[in-house]
């Protein structure tokens, strides 16, 4: 059975690592805030000091981490993952990052002997939590199939999409829906609200329509009941819509919608909803329109 060091144990993490010691695996954990470990270590992970002590004993390291950023930190710093690394181990990025990230990380990690996975994944902390996520994985196709099992113990489904940055393309790929569909969702609610219709009987329309989708339905309910208890930062949507941004301009990839959905996501951030849920964009639009759902 792998021994598998996790990093990074915040919304996401956690319950992934959780679900890790739960199917068995021997776990160590490491957080930059040391308390976020101990339900982990209360399980029966080991805690570690570093980056670079998690690594060291394990032949698999996994991370989830915030953004570009706290990956290159975690991995390149004096105490991080390549200080502890060695010969003959998996490591696998689950963070939503560029492409490019990913090139660079498998380059880094080719270089001690250590094979890499970019392995990001669809949904949020429920999914999370409850083992429910979808995995998009881009590297070496033999190393894939090595990890199936691991990925299975944290996901509804595993899905292997090419080679190197192909996981985190997919992943860019598909919160560029995830953001249209949210400021659709509340774009429509308000100009329902706007035209004298009951919110609650929009959600009972939108909830069987052909164009029906989960997260119409959960984001639609949750804006109508004004809860923005947050499953997905609003700060990480807009810094995954800059991540889109640079891809398409790099690739000459026309997003125009894509454009105008980060225009709102900053605007909400810059009002200070940041912590909230991603769906807090709308409160950019309330303030556009001069009305509150």
């Amino acid at each position: 059975m792998e021994q598998i060091a996790y990093l990074g144990l915040g919304t996401m993490g956690s319950g992934m690592a959780t679900n890790l010691v739960k199917a068995g695996y021997p776990v160590t954990v490491w957080n930059r805030t040391a308390e976020k470990c101990n339900p982990l270590v209360a399980m029966g992970a080991t805690e570690a000091s570093s980056p670079a002590e998690a690594a060291a004993d394990v032949n698999v390291v996994m991370y989830c981490l915030s953004n570009d950023e706290a990956v290159g930190s975690v991995i390149y710093s004096d105490n991080g993952i390549l200080a502890g690394a060695h010969s003959g181990q998996i490591a696998v990025d689950m963070s939503t990052v560029h492409p490019d990230t990913s090139r660079r990380e498998a380059e880094a990690y080719q270089e001690r002997g250590v094979e890499f996975l970019d392995a990001p994944v669809f949904g949020s902390k429920d999914e999370a939590r409850e083992g429910g996520l979808w995995v998009v994985v881009g590297g070496n196709e033999g190393v894939f199939d090595h990890m199936r099992p691991v990925f299975q113990a944290l996901s509804a489904s595993v899905h292997y999409m090419g080679g190197t940055g192909m996981g985190t393309s997919m992943k860019l790929v598909g919160n560029l829906i995830v953001a249209a569909q949210m400021e659709a969702v509340g774009e429509a609610l308000i100009l329902g609200k706007k035209a004298g219709l009951d919110l609650n009987q929009v959600m009972d329309v939108l909830d069987v329509v052909d164009f029906r989708s989960p997260l119409i339905s959960g984001v639609g309910r949750s804006l109508v009941q004004r809860d923005f208890r947050t499953s997905f930062a609003l700060r990480h949507m807009l810094k995954d819509a800059n991540l889109i941004a640079r891809l398409a301009e790099e690739l000459r990839s026309p997003i125009p919608e894509s454009a105008a959905v980060r225009e709102t996501l900053k605007a909400a951030v810059n009002q200070g909803w940041g912590e909230e849920n991603a769906s807090a964009l709308v409160k950019a639009l309330e303030k556009q329109a001069d009305t509150m759902l």
